[in-house]
């Protein structure tokens, strides 16, 4: 069933998207009946459960539907990541009647979500974090501004990270709240069309069934949780910006002429296209083994996604880079597939969790591993 689910999934992709997406990156968004289309599918968030009304895919299986899609247009591969990371939220936080209400609507499309982390003065670094969910009568308030919230422009809910006294709390935002305001980040460099935005929480009361999980846990704790998949996702995402550019940079190289012979037969071109197919390969073997960890309930699933995350997303920038060399002027125009890529690469190596951010983690794991062996 994963096999010809994925089969008709990636051909739905290929039918709405067409050649639209460097249009849709050049407008900076995407068609809201585009997106619904897709969620009715199911492909907003396909690794949501059966029993919750998802598709129930692996995650491996999710990371090849996901690679196509950022194959394609990294712009709506971040709208997947974003609704898949507001519905993992919810799946491992939530009450049974928050998964019960929330799931089968993000799962079918009926509601699209965004997720918002970071703050003007606050990313990586959780005890900077200053948005707040304080106790409010009965229910909650929320105070805050979140920053490059992606998605967020199309959403129809948000699921917001804040301190609630000493600890932490998630709260479920409905963007038609009083006291919401979300104000589209004006030409972002890359992912144009993903909707980001900045979102102001002004004195913003719901009831206190909008908490997930409850209040007061570890502020790490949800948004640890949260950016597991989102690093996931978009570690997958990045294997489909380095495909789509080793397969634009291949087919450039093998019909271009220069010197009376293909670009491909010279050879510092084609040492460049050997590097992208490397690179290509290289981070699907990490994401796949990410992947089987996180199916398998391995403790290595932490680590191993990080991992898939930095190799990635630092491929995938290279990559795209030398992809746009490859093609040179004719992949220098904005709205062209490496044209684009490079900009949306670069991006993935600052989103959910930077590079540098990355690197330590996997320095702390490697001197840990060590002094576990010693």
């Amino acid at each position: 069933m994963p096999d010809q689910y994925l089969a008709e999934a990636t051909a739905l992709v290929d039918e709405l998207v067409g050649d639209q997406a460097g249009a849709w990156d050049s407008a900076g968004a995407l068609p809201e009946p585009v997106l619904r289309k897709l969620g009715a599918a199911g492909l907003l968030c396909a690794q949501v459960p059966a029993r919750h009304g998802g598709r129930g895919l692996t995650s491996l299986a999710n990371g090849e539907l996901t690679a196509h899609a950022g194959s394609r247009d990294s712009s709506l591969r971040s709208v997947m990541t974003s609704q898949g990371m507001a519905a993992w939220a919810i799946q491992r936080l939530g009450s049974a009647p928050q998964r019960a209400t929330w799931l089968p609507a993000l799962a079918r499309g009926e509601r699209l979500a965004a997720v918002g982390f970071s703050e003007p003065g606050a990313g990586s670094d959780l005890s900077t974090m200053d948005t707040r969910i304080a106790p409010d009568g009965d229910g909650v308030r929320l105070d805050g501004v979140k920053v490059w919230m992606t998605a967020a422009a199309y959403a129809d809910v948000l699921v917001v990270f804040g301190r609630y006294g000493d600890g932490g709390a998630a709260a479920l935002v409905p963007v038609d709240a009083p006291g919401v305001r979300v104000e589209p980040v004006p030409e972002p460099m890359g992912c144009r069309a993903a909707g980001h935005a900045t979102v102001h929480l002004d004195g913003v009361r719901l009831p206190a069934t909008a908490l997930l999980g409850g209040p007061g846990q570890p502020l790490s704790l949800p948004v640890t949780i949260a950016l597991a998949y989102g690093r996931m996702s978009v570690a997958w995402g990045c294997v489909g910006i380095l495909r789509a550019c080793l397969a634009a940079a291949a087919g450039h190289a093998a019909t271009r002429t220069q010197f009376g012979r293909p670009l491909a037969e010279h050879q510092l071109v084609a040492r460049h296209l050997a590097e992208l197919y490397t690179a290509e390969q290289a981070a699907t073997r990490a994401c796949e083994h990410a992947s089987r960890c996180w199916d398998a309930g391995s403790p290595e699933s932490v680590t191993a996604t990080v991992l898939a995350k930095y190799t990635a997303s630092t491929h995938a920038a290279a990559g795209a880079a030398t992809a746009v060399q490859v093609l040179a002027s004719a992949g220098s125009q904005d709205g062209h597939v490496v044209a684009r890529a490079y900009r949306d690469a670069k991006l993935m190596e600052i989103i959910e969790g930077s590079s540098e951010i990355c690197q330590l983690i996997i320095a702390r794991h490697a001197v840990a591993s060590a002094a576990a062996g010693a």
